[in-house]
């Protein structure tokens, strides 16, 4: 089974990219495909068109439209979180990694926690 996971962005650099803190105003989304047997198979970097008019709601279906299968964040509101369940996309935390490498390896590695409606940031 294939897996695409979103990591948010400033950067174009596909796995070297730095991660952003916030998910929605990320310049960019690098997305990673994963194969069956754990190998990346493709990088894509995409610019974020942004969520302004539409809310965080509007940053849910952007990632979705990537058809991702994870979201792999430093924080999240709890609405944007609840919009990404509501949608079956699981989100991970990752405050650590400053790279998508470094990120991704994480994630292989069963080192993120899933998270949780009371580790959401409460600000959104």
């Amino acid at each position: 089974m294939h897996q695409r996971i979103v990591f948010p962005t400033n950067e174009h650099h596909g796995l070297l990219s730095k991660r952003d803190a916030h998910f929605g105003r990320a310049n960019f989304y690098t997305v990673v495909k994963i194969g069956a047997d754990g190998t990346i198979e493709d990088v894509a970097v995409v610019k974020n068109e942004g969520h302004k008019e539409s809310g965080c709601g509007g940053a849910v279906e952007n990632i979705c439209a990537l058809g991702a299968d994870a979201l792999i964040v430093s924080g999240i509101g709890g609405s944007p979180l609840k919009g990404f369940a509501q949608k079956g996309l699981s989100v991970y935390y990752d405050n650590t990694s400053f790279n998508v490498q470094q990120s991704l390896l994480a994630f292989l590695d069963k080192q993120l926690p899933k998270m949780q409606p009371e580790m959401s940031c409460s600000h959104h």
